[in-house]
């Protein structure tokens, strides 16, 4: 039978199940990542397992996202999670490394073989024919254990790329494009898997780009072929004997064909708060722009910053406009010194940031009060900059760097010629020395787990209840994200590992009174509309509800992600048979379920004190509905483990 790549990486990982889209399958897992911001939560769960070593071929530990050490927290996380890589037997990755999706595509990811990490944006490895995936930190600790990582089978849908880039659009502008295509919820369920004559024209770091921007629109993946394109890179980065050709067979089926002209590619921007509410650029010339940020895991290559830097090449920005940028590694940094481009970026006025997330998660460098800030990143989420009335718009670099010389967005008819695409040399300087690579299994045993007093264990779920009589907390529209659920920024962010103190802050942007009206009854529920849950794969945005007494999400439909990471704490999720009947819920009421009559696949009715009974589906595998019926994964795995015993 003719395959596609997917189907072919899929293929040759599975563990259980079979190639039929939405059935669920078991994936061995070759790689995992974690980075900060969700790592030590999941090192908590795979301790809890009480294994003695990681059982993956790689393992990588990043800091990336905290590394503001504004006290005592951060640096305490940081510390145990190194202790946790020595002990076993992870790669580290030290604050200031770099963006771990970054450096993960320069020092580790390889073709053909499969990558969780606990972070949305995972699917960056995509870019070499890496078959990735964001997941939560749980799903992680789980496949750092050997176990098979569950999902259900993708539908794969085809883009199709011909022609080749004009002019001075870029790589973001295609995926922006795409966006505009789809919407936020339109790769859902699927792995988008790019092919023809165009895509065979974009470098790694341009694929990377776009496989990132996939979690944008939901899908579980995005994948490139493995090609000379690949080969070339892998090179660079020192990494000939990781090449391997991998592509679709000529023949191979696709759910959906979509193809895009790479030759009609303009330069595009998401205004917003989503990114899938796309322009072309040209139509907001004249905007007046207060602060440029250039970088993130989206747009911090070497390619990128070089392109920056030759459009700020004697010249300088704007004063009424802040420039910042954050180099994706210290690998990009020194390919930038190495051609004497940091001059440039410096003489320009721009400001050089660590090599981190930063400003992409509300880390520094939030833009000034109903300031408008244009960014090469991911997400425009309100609020998620750490301004709350900010308005951030997405474009490429070089629309970015256009803008902080002008301090407005301009057309790009009047920015003349582009400079030619950067090619990456035949050697780039390599930075592998700064990881901390596992000890052996001997010296790991010495190893002491090093906890500071903001590190607190997870605590024990119980199992779902026979009868559910909980209280309607929050009604909530479409689109609501993991920012909207628990925000990001420094204050937030720094209590990642103590679960107690981050719940306090569960939906605080949206509803203040959230928290205290929770804590005010047994059991709780949370009504939404569609695509509850898109954006950051963060799991405390199911862990935190959960602490509060949330037993149930019920919406019109869910992003993947995060309803995996409710089903792994022991919160239902349920969808509405008819749409219609969210209007019928409000704040306040009463719910009953007979939780004995759930039943996987199947509908079911519940009791709503106020305004009758309505009909909910239980979107569940069987498999998924036994962990919710045991309060959790973790609680299930435990018990598995006793068993044995």
């Amino acid at each position: 039978m003719a395959l596609n790549l997917t189907q072919k990486i899929i293929r040759d990982h599975l563990l259980h199940g079979e190639l039929q889209p939405g059935r669920e399958i078991g994936l061995r897992i070759d790689q995992t990542l974690t980075q900060d911001a969700t790592g030590t939560m999941a090192y908590l769960q795979w301790m809890a397992m009480g294994l003695d070593r990681v059982r993956t071929g790689l393992s990588v530990s990043y800091v990336d996202h905290n590394t503001l050490q504004m006290g005592f927290q951060n640096p305490d996380d940081h510390r145990f999670l190194r202790s946790v890589a020595a002990r076993y037997g992870i790669i580290f990755s030290a604050p200031g490394t770099g963006i771990c999706h970054q450096l993960h595509l320069e020092n580790f990811a390889r073709p053909g073989k499969t990558l969780i990490g606990s972070d949305s944006h995972t699917p960056t490895a995509g870019g070499v024919g890496c078959l990735a995936m964001g997941a939560g930190g749980l799903s992680v600790a789980l496949a750092m254990a050997g176990e098979p990582y569950t999902l259900p089978m993708p539908k794969v849908f085809r883009i199709f790329l011909k022609n080749r880039l004009q002019g001075w659009a870029g790589a973001k502008d295609i995926i922006l494009h795409l966006l505009g295509l789809l919407t936020v919820k339109g790769g859902v369920g699927a792995v988008l898997e790019y092919c023809g004559p165009g895509a065979a024209t974009l470098t790694v770091p341009e694929r990377a780009t776009i496989a990132n921007m996939g979690a944008e629109l939901g899908a579980t993946a995005s994948i490139f072929p493995s090609d000379d394109q690949t080969r070339q890179f892998l090179a660079s980065m020192g990494r000939p004997g990781d090449f391997i050709a991998l592509t679709a067979d000529p023949d191979a089926s696709y759910e959906h064909t979509i193809e895009i002209d790479l030759g009609l590619v303009e330069p595009m921007v998401a205004q917003p708060h989503m990114p899938d509410l796309v322009a072309p650029l040209r139509q907001l010339d004249g905007l007046p722009v207060d602060q440029v940020a250039i970088g993130s895991c989206t747009n911090s290559s070497y390619s990128d910053l070089k392109t920056t830097a030759l459009i700020l090449q004697n010249r300088h920005i704007a004063p009424t406009t802040d420039l910042l940028i954050s180099p994706g590694s210290k690998q990009v940094l020194k390919l930038l010194n190495r051609e004497n481009l940091i001059n440039d970026l410096l003489d320009s006025g721009a400001r050089l940031l660590e090599c981190a997330c930063g400003p992409c998660i509300g880390m520094g460098g939030s833009p000034p009060s109903c300031g408008v800030s244009l960014r090469t990143f991911n997400r425009n989420f309100e609020g998620r900059s750490g301004t709350q009335d900010g308005r951030v718009y997405l474009v490429g670099p070089a629309a970015a760097a256009q803008a902080a010389l002008a301090g407005r967005i301009t057309d790009p008819a009047a920015w003349g010629d582009p400079p030619r695409k950067p090619v990456l040399p035949d050697i780039a300087p390599s930075i592998r020395h700064l990881f901390t690579m596992p000890f052996s299994p001997k010296q790991a045993q010495d190893v002491e787990i090093l906890f500071g007093p903001n590190i607190v264990p997870l605590e024990d779920f119980t199992p779902l209840p026979d009868r559910l009589d909980a209280e309607i907390l929050i009604t909530l529209g479409d689109n609501i994200t993991t920012d909207h659920i628990l925000p990001g920024g420094a204050t937030v962010t720094a209590l990642r590992s103590n679960l107690p103190a981050i719940s306090d802050f569960v939906f605080n942007r949206v509803d203040p009174e959230f928290v205290a009206r929770a804590r005010k009854v047994a059991a709780g529920i949370i009504v939404a509309g569609e695509n509850y849950g898109q954006g950051s794969s963060r799991e405390h945005a199911a862990l935190g509800p959960r602490h509060l007494g949330v037993r149930m999400v019920l919406a019109k439909s869910f992003a993947r992600i995060h309803k995996a990471n409710l089903i792994n704490f022991g919160i239902l999720p349920l969808v509405f048979v008819d749409p219609d009947d969210h209007v019928r819920m409000t704040t306040g009421h009463r719910m009953h379920l007979d939780a004995r009559t759930l039943s996987a696949g199947h509908d079911l009715r519940m009791q709503n004190e106020h305004s009758g009974d309505i009909r909910v589906r239980c979107d569940l595998t069987a498999k998924e509905l036994e962990i919710i019926q045991a309060g959790g994964l973790l609680n299930l795995v435990k018990a598995r483990q006793t068993e044995k015993c």
